[in-house]
This record gives structure tokens, C-alpha cells and sequence, in this order.
């Protein structure tokens, strides 16, 4: 009868203190600790490498030519001729062009912000980087899907639908890219 009590009390702890695994997953020794929920640390391999060009040429002319020319003569005498020649040329060359190249690759962290209903996760993530005054700040944001998730908890940037990735400096080599006040209002003028 005792056994029968204890088998029954067991029983019903189980089943009452049922472990959630999905809830519990990082205590489990069974499976991996991925972000699942809100609030869930994620970290982002930053792999991008861009590349573009575009190259474009135009020619274009026109040519217009009118001419008028008269002689004539009457009897002996010749009456004095009239010539009239006018000509127009147009020519125009342009070419042109632009050549991109940009590579990035880091590791930044991203938090859950949103579970979305079909199970996605929307993630936001910046990181501040400053060295010698300069600054420079890496956003992501996107979504994710949880099977993407990797076991050490980590997602590759190309897994990412809607990535906005942004990548800022600000500090004395920014400043220096850009074209001065006088320059500027060159631009402005012409």
C-alpha cells in the first residue's frame, strides 16, 4: 500500500511539474541554448561583399548645310552674282563610369525584439566602436528564421530577410572625405 502511495505521488508531480521544454531549453542538457522568445540574445556573422559598376557612353551629331547661289547676266552686261552659304554642325561625346566595392565583416550581438506569429524573429543590433577619436557604429536590424539559428546561437548576416545594415564613422578621417565650405559653394554656383 505504501509503495502503491509513493508511485501515485510521483506520478502526479510529473505530470503536475511537467518540465516545458521549449521554456526550459537552456537548463535542458538535450538541447541548445537558441534564441527562441523576446528579450533572447543572438549573435550576427557579418559577411557583405558588394560589387558594381556601370559604364555608359553617347555620341551624338548633326550637320545642316543651306545654300543659295545666283548668277545671272542680261545682254552684255552681267548683273553682279549673290552667293549665300550657311552651315551648322553639333557634335556632342560623353562617357561615363562608376565603379562600387565594399566589403564588411564583423561579429555584432542583436536582441529579439518582436516573435513574430509564424515563429520569425524580428532582431535589432548596434555596436560603437571608438579608437583615436574616431567612431564608428554598426546597425543591424531584420528577420530571422529560428531554424537559421546555428547551435552556438549564432545566424550569418546573408540569412537575414530585410537586413538593414548600416555601417557610420564620424571623427577626423570622415571629415576630411568631405569637400570644404569654399568648394562647396562652387558647386552651388556652377
Amino acid at each position: 500500500m505504501k509503495r502503491i502511495f509513493v508511485l501515485l505521488l510521483i506520478l502526479c508531480s510529473a505530470v503536475l511539474y511537467g518540465q516545458n521544454m521549449r521554456k526550459n531549453s537552456q537548463l535542458s542538457l538535450f538541447s541548445d541554448n537558441k534564441a527562441l522568445e523576446k528579450g533572447d540574445a543572438v549573435t550576427i556573422f557579418v559577411v557583405e561583399s558588394t560589387q558594381a559598376s556601370n559604364n555608359s557612353e553617347t555620341s551624338t551629331g548633326r550637320k545642316s548645310d543651306l545654300g543659295l547661289n545666283a548668277s545671272g547676266a542680261f545682254g552684255a552686261t552681267s548683273s553682279p552674282s549673290a552667293q549665300l552659304n550657311l552651315g551648322t554642325n553639333n557634335d556632342f561625346k560623353g562617357s561615363g563610369s562608376t565603379s562600387t566595392t565594399g566589403t564588411i565583416r564583423t561579429k555584432i550581438s542583436a536582441v529579439v525584439d518582436t516573435v513574430l506569429a509564424n515563429g520569425n524573429l524580428v532582431i535589432r543590433g548596434n555596436k560603437k566602436i571608438s579608437i583615436n577619436g574616431e567612431e564608428q557604429t554598426i546597425n543591424i536590424k531584420g528577420v530571422i528564421r529560428s531554424t537559421d539559428i546555428m547551435p552556438d546561437n549564432s545566424v550569418y548576416s546573408y540569412n537575414i530577410s530585410d537586413a538593414e545594415i548600416t555601417f557610420e564613422g564620424n571623427g577626423a578621417i570622415n571629415s576630411s572625405q568631405k569637400p570644404g565650405l569654399l568648394t562647396k559653394f562652387f558647386h552651388w554656383l556652377f
